[in-house]
């Protein structure tokens, strides 16, 4: 794989997908509609698709590509793809909330080595650079050039006093009394796979996720984290959670800092 071609492409894609979807964002009304699972789409999750699938199959036609709402039509993949959730945090963006998010991801061997992560409505962009390290990029977003970027690194947690980061749409009282199990400084909400980043930049120490979520959801999320010097594990053993499982399911999680002492589930 080029790492140097594929982030130049996910980050351009994630821009000119995100440009589509604040587009939409800024429409006084838009059509949602439910998926067979119930979960809410909208106009936005699929122009973001299109435009993200067209880019991906043009400058990488050899690589299986996995999205979300191309999902009915995938089988379990092999060990190297793209796997992308165009609009992740699709209830934050009906209810004009902000935290959604553009995520684009490669996986390799069951890992997601290289991701974005675009928040167009907040301005932030985080994505694992050719060499693996994960930076957060500021100013003006060109597509076709990179700005000011700055390495980003996990925390350096103190256990007596952790920062958490909790779903802002999923937050359940499973997950409450997970995180009673730590010494808690203060606890923030975000949506999406901000919380990924979050804890990436060092803003958080810990996320834990008890509930449903897909491999789309995660991945780009997941490569920020890795690159940044962070780990996501299963919640129900604390091993690494890795990718292409069959029906692109994942397990409870729990992300975090490597210096947070992890309790069991």
């Amino acid at each position: 794989m080029d790492y140097n071609k594929l982030v130049t492409v996910m980050r351009k894609l994630s821009l000119e997908a995100g440009d589509k979807i604040m587009e939409i964002y800024g429409q006084d009304d838009f059509d949602v509609k439910a998926k067979s699972d119930d979960s809410p789409v909208t106009a936005a999750d699929e122009a973001a698709d299109a435009i993200i699938s067209a880019g991906l199959r043009a400058a990488f036609p050899d690589v299986a590509l996995v999205t979300e709402e191309q999902a009915a039509t995938h089988a379990a993949q092999g060990d190297t793809f793209l796997i992308v959730d165009p609009l992740d945090g699709t209830k934050e963006f009906i209810h004009r909330r902000g935290d959604f998010t553009v995520n684009i991801a490669l996986v390799e061997g069951g890992v997601p080595t290289r991701g974005v992560v675009y928040a167009p409505a907040k301005s932030r962009m985080f994505f694992t650079q050719a060499d693996g390290q994960s930076v957060e990029e500021t100013g003006d977003f060109n597509k076709d050039s990179v700005g000011q970027v700055a390495p980003i690194s996990v925390s350096d947690s103190d256990n007596s006093a952790l920062m958490v980061v909790a779903s802002k749409s999923h937050r359940d009282q499973a997950t409450d009394d997970y995180i009673a199990k730590y010494a808690v400084k203060d606890m923030k909400s975000a949506g999406s796979s901000l919380k990924f980043c979050l804890v990436a930049t060092g803003e958080a120490d810990l996320y834990p996720r008890v509930g449903r979520t897909m491999e789309w959801d995660t991945a780009a999320g997941h490569a920020v984290l890795l690159g940044a010097g962070g780990a996501v594990v299963r919640f129900d053993d604390l091993t690494p959670l890795t990718y292409g499982k069959g029906g692109f399911a994942n397990p409870f999680f729990i992300a975090h800092a490597p210096g947070v002492d992890l309790k069991p589930a």
